[in-house]
């Protein structure tokens, strides 16, 4: 299919998760792209394969969680071992049952989260244009120009706004200079999708810390499994290797007695570790493996990839519907950049470990990790950390210039992810969560604690005629829902007024409902355009 001419909004490159996922966010505001890729079609291999808890609260938003639950599978347990033995045995079984929906590592690969997301996007009337590679970028004043090559034939596009999701070796990034430090390490690894002959736990990752290699074995539906190993330093050098000259080496690196079936895929591939000096150049972004990429240690780098698009998104769909200023864009770099700069430095730090082969790491492995395992897994609050930063629902905002607390609470602050708490709907008598009240695209504003009649009334109504594109819950107290005013460290007497981004992070959070200020923070940081004109009461109780 010919990639179309003519002007659009957003011209993204690159139609793997991270594009993928602008472009579903952008059509949920309405937000019409233009999205191509150089390959010719989407990918057939499982490649990434962990979806964390994080990305499974987008997908719920977007009505995508039930088929992304039905199509992977749940890891209930990894096993740690060496070249002899298994070392310790973890549970990840309900880790983070009261911070989640989804408390578990959920283990779908990338072929099918593409598949989800291209479905989204049929829905949507938005097709994807394969076999469509872009040539140049020029930048003009207020939009860019890009030059296509589609199936053989020239083409030009220009739009407003450009997103690079073109992977490692993005073109977006080479067109727009943007240096891309950092390195590669040192081995090279071979990943395979694999059947066994003999029955294997369906529902376990093994990581064996071998003496001279690493090998992980990660579960897949259907009884495949996805193996990840070292290839053998005497073939490092070598190009187009096939599985057959590797098999007797692949085998010894998997635990004992294990024979593979069947190899459905295979490849030998580099890993690197880098970061682009910048997300941003005037009307152009980078999002996922073209803005960083690193080693799959926690299974991260397609996650990232997804909440970048996620938290791009509804700033730049507001700026282009005209509800919030530009200057709102300036945020994207200012809270990812930071978020991808730690990353790379916890999973290069973790990878190096596990494949250091000096005798100092050797003792560490297997002398002192286990048992410091296996007080690990007894300590509950070292357990929901280690959940939180696994499954990126602990990543804040709090230093982002978008938010403003005047809340005296000690364990939520603006910037944080919206607590997932449950909530008992007194008027429709029926069970849901602060997460299911977010479902609407749009910024969304919670009054906690008892108002008055006719204090009620004076907000609602002051919201419909100045913020009407604001949702809008109000949640008095009740036996019911505790839990609520608990998580937010409120008796049953006080108040708590909350807006909550689109991206389902706390933006305002204060002790009063004070309508005054929350004007000021919709126009002032926010950046709600159009709103000068102010109608009823200013302030509440």
């Amino acid at each position: 299919m010919l990639a179309p001419e003519g002007h659009f909004p957003v011209l993204i490159v690159g139609a793997g998760p991270s594009g993928l996922m602008m472009a579903a966010q952008l059509l949920r505001y309405g937000v019409q792209p233009l999205i191509i890729d150089r390959k010719k079609g989407p990918t057939d291999q499982s490649r990434a394969l962990a979806v964390q808890a994080r990305s499974m609260e987008i997908y719920r938003q977007m009505g995508l969680a039930d088929r992304a639950l039905q199509e992977g599978i749940q890891a209930e347990s990894v096993s740690i071992q060496n070249d002899e033995k298994e070392l310790v045995k973890l549970s990840l079984k309900n880790l983070g049952k009261n911070s989640t929906l989804f408390p578990f590592v959920h283990l779908l690969e990338q072929s099918k989260n593409e598949r989800l997301l291209l479905g989204f996007l049929t829905q949507k009337c938005c097709p994807v244009y394969w076999d469509t590679a872009l040539e140049e970028v020029i930048q003009e004043e207020n939009q860019i120009k890009a030059h296509l090559k589609s199936t053989g034939k020239n083409s030009i596009v220009s739009a407003n706004w450009l997103i690079g999701a073109d992977g490692a070796h993005s073109a977006v990034r080479q067109f727009l200079q943007i240096d891309f430090k950092g390195d590669a390490y040192a081995n090279k690894f071979m990943l395979a999708d694999v059947e066994f002959e003999q029955v294997f736990a369906e529902h376990q990752i093994v990581l064996k810390l071998g003496n001279a290699s690493f090998t992980g074995i990660f579960p897949m539906k259907g009884n495949r499994f996805r193996v990840i190993a070292t290839l053998p330093s005497d073939l490092k050098n070598r190009q187009n290797i096939d599985f057959e000259e590797v098999e007797a080496d692949f085998a010894k690196m998997l635990p004992q007695n294990l024979c593979i079936k069947n190899c459905n895929a295979f490849s030998v591939y580099k890993l690197h570790h880098r970061m682009a000096e910048k997300f941003r150049y005037k009307n152009s972004f980078l999002i996922g493996d073209a803005a960083h990429i690193h080693s799959p240690a926690g299974g991260q780098g397609m996650n990232t990839g997804l909440q970048d698009a996620y938290n791009l998104a509804w700033k730049l769909a507001g700026v282009i519907n005209q509800n919030y200023q530009p200057q709102i864009l300036e945020s994207y770099a200012e809270e990812r950049m930071p978020v991808a700069r730690k990353l790379l430095r916890t999973t290069d730090r973790a990878f190096n470990f596990i494949n250091s082969k000096n005798l100092v790491s050797r003792v560490l492995k297997q002398l002192i990790l286990p048992p410091f395992l296996r007080f690990f897994r007894k300590q509950e609050n070292l357990r929901e950390f280690g959940f939180e930063t696994i499954s990126e629902i602990g990543i804040s905002y709090r230093d982002s210039k978008l938010n403003l607390n005047f809340s005296q609470t000690k364990t939520v602050k603006a910037g944080d992810r919206l607590p997932y708490v449950k909530v008992f709907d007194e008027k429709k008598q029926q069970e849901t969560d602060l997460h299911a009240w977010c479902f609407k695209p749009g910024f969304t504003f919670m009054a906690l604690g008892k108002l008055g009649g006719h204090d009620l009334f004076a907000l609602a109504r002051w919201i419909s005629l100045n913020y009407p594109q604001l949702n809008f819950f109000y949640l008095p107290f009740s036996a019911r829902n505790k839990a609520v005013f608990d998580c937010f460290e409120m008796s049953e007497n006080q108040r708590k007024a909350i807006i909550v981004r689109p991206d389902m992070y706390i933006g305002y959070l204060n002790d009063a409902v004070h309508v005054e200020l929350i004007a000021d923070y919709l126009e002032k940081i926010a950046g709600f355009a159009g709103t000068t004109k102010k109608q009823g009461k200013r302030s509440i109780g």
